[in-house]
């Protein structure tokens, strides 16, 4: 154990390219509710719990009783996709190279039930993840450090023995906060200047290129 490292994924946006199609479905939920939010503000939201992305855009002043119908809108928008959810370039080969590395593959991710089934079966890389930290495990989302913790909880390995990879600034200010280090992804959308900013060590353009770039990354065998 003494030689065990994890790597911790966060899922939509960093695996999957699913952050614009989360954006549309939250945008319409709002729009069906009533709401005119900006399209640019939604995706900035993106990463966050369902209760903290629907009190960042629409404030404490909202009728918070109507927030359930929010998320259960958003949820039955955005569960049209998930039989065809589409897999970044190589990610299901990021996750087995680093499990034949002899990495703890872990993924820390707000989404649960079948909504992680769907994620699950676009990676296609079952056979490299030893653990998933979901939604339904922690009590505070990402920017609070606990779906990191979370993770390592699961893989057994400690904070200075992990990484974690994410595409937002809410997974990087997560990693932080968890004591990790962190590296950041483009492929969700957010500029690489704002994924330093809130603590990536390294950014690479997506899955790919950082499994092309593995031997120099802080991810290397």
């Amino acid at each position: 154990m003494d030689r065990a490292r994890a790597a911790v994924f966060d899922v939509d946006g960093t695996l999957v390219d699913t952050n614009h199609l989360h954006a549309v479905t939250w945008w319409e939920a709002f729009r069906q509710a009533g709401h005119r939010v900006p399209m640019h503000a939604v995706h900035r939201a993106v990463g966050l719990s369902s209760a903290d992305l629907i009190a960042r855009l629409l404030g404490d002043d909202r009728d918070k009783d109507r927030d359930g119908e929010l998320s259960a809108a958003h949820k039955a928008l955005y569960g049209q996709y998930f039989d065809r959810l589409p897999a970044l370039r190589d990610a299901g080969d990021l996750l087995r190279r680093l499990h034949r590395d002899g990495w703890a593959v872990v993924l820390a991710t707000s989404a649960s039930g079948a909504e992680l089934g769907a994620l699950r079966r676009a990676i296609d890389a079952d056979d490299a993840i030893t653990a998933t930290a979901s939604a339904d495990d922690v009590e505070q989302g990402k920017p609070a450090p606990e779906p990191v913790e979370h993770a390592l909880e699961l893989a057994g390995i400690p904070a200075e023995r992990a990484v974690f990879v994410g595409d937002t600034v809410w997974d990087m200010r997560a990693g932080s906060r968890a004591g990790v280090r962190c590296v950041g992804v483009l492929c969700g959308g957010i500029p690489r200047g704002d994924l330093v900013e809130a603590g990536a060590e390294a950014v690479y353009d997506d899955p790919a290129h950082l499994l092309a770039s593995l031997g120099d990354s802080p991810l290397a065998p």
